[in-house]
């Protein structure tokens, strides 16, 4: 073995090890790439070599995955990047922390639950606190949880009803050109709501509990001299509020009522120049007791692996754009003063 390269050995049961190791051994085979290091695996046990540092971070990751395993889970591709993220900042153990955490089933059976610490953490918020504010990039589960909460509350009769709502926001498109009776027009706005409702709830049940009035789904606009009591409302896409919406919004809430806002800062259909009622009211009411800030990162994104690769990518280019203005307006200024002198 040559110098600088370390073995390290663990037992990985039969029963768990196609799991682990992915179709085609495709997840070993990421591990290998991600970390530098070589895997051998024979007779119930895999073998770990290379650079200490890395052979330590692997073993980690392997032993986080063998834990989800045993655990019930199926392991994805996502399952493994976090492992893998997680391994490299030596949280040891930490995905444990996510087991036992199902918060409710889907009509197809599938389990919901936190799939990221961030996640545990914005469902243990939603939990504890009467208003939440879930902010965060595409794909990190703000809306879905949350829907997965507010129904399992309405299912345990701690809610006589939910509220979804999201502002109409004309992203380039006028309403009005659209066909049909107003509901049909608002309806696009809303879809991805309905979408996640008929998935967790199914469409019979909805469609009884929404003709009862016991589930609705509506604009922003229609909140407005409301007052909404023993309530579960969710208000989606929140960075498309203006600052007099979002406080409307917030002023509707009663007695036994919980809240749950949900926006991406970086996702605004506002008109140019517009505040985002998000931002405003995350700077007004972040000292305020009784309300939760949840910032969601792209190491949340539970969707397919290259959305995640999307969203890092925007970040790091709009970081650069933002320091690139800022040294042209620095620029900028110290030629003014230059052609005053």
């Amino acid at each position: 073995m040559s110098a600088g390269i370390v073995e390290e050995k663990m037992e990985l049961p039969a029963e768990h090890a196609k799991n682990v190791f992915g179709k085609f051994d495709e997840y070993i085979k990421k591990i290998e790439r991600s970390l530098g290091v070589t895997l051998v695996s024979r007779d119930g046990s895999l073998r770990i070599l290379g650079p200490k540092q890395a052979a330590g971070c692997a073993r980690r990751c392997l032993e986080q995955l063998l834990s989800l395993s045993a655990g019930g889970t199926e392991i994805t591709e996502q399952n493994v990047n976090y492992c893998i993220a997680l391994a490299m900042e030596e949280k040891e153990g930490a995905l444990t922390e996510l087991e036992g955490e199902l918060i409710c089933h889907t009509m197809n059976g599938r389990a919901v639950k936190p799939k990221t610490l961030g996640q545990k953490q914005y469902v243990d918020a939603i939990r504890d606190k009467m208003i939440v504010f879930g902010v965060g990039p595409a794909g990190t589960g703000k809306t879905y949880l949350a829907m997965a909460m507010a129904i399992t509350a309405f299912r345990n009769d701690e809610v006589s009803r939910i509220i979804l709502t999201r502002p109409a926001i004309e992203a380039g498109e006028k309403l009005g050109f659209l066909p049909g009776d107003l509901q049909s027009k608002v309806d696009p706005y809303l879809r991805p709501l309905y979408d996640a409702l008929y998935q967790i709830m199914g469409a019979e049940s909805f469609q009884k509990n929404m003709e009862k009035g016991l589930i609705e789904v509506a604009p922003l606009a229609y909140m407005r001299g409301r007052t909404l009591d023993n309530a579960y409302i969710i208000l989606d896409e929140a960075q498309n509020t203006t600052p007099a919406q979002m406080k409307m919004f917030l002023t509707r809430i009663g007695f036994g009522s919980k809240v749950v806002v949900t926006g991406d800062a970086s996702q605004k259909d506002l008109p140019a120049g517009a505040r985002s009622g998000l931002d405003v009211a995350m700077q007004v009411l972040k000292k305020v007791e009784g309300i939760a800030f949840c910032e969601l990162t792209s190491k949340d994104v539970v969707r397919h692996p290259l959305v995640q690769k999307i969203v890092q990518a925007y970040e790091v280019y709009e970081k650069k754009a933002a320091r690139t203005e800022k040294q042209e307006n620095r620029g900028g200024r110290g030629n003014r003063r230059g052609d005053r002198r």
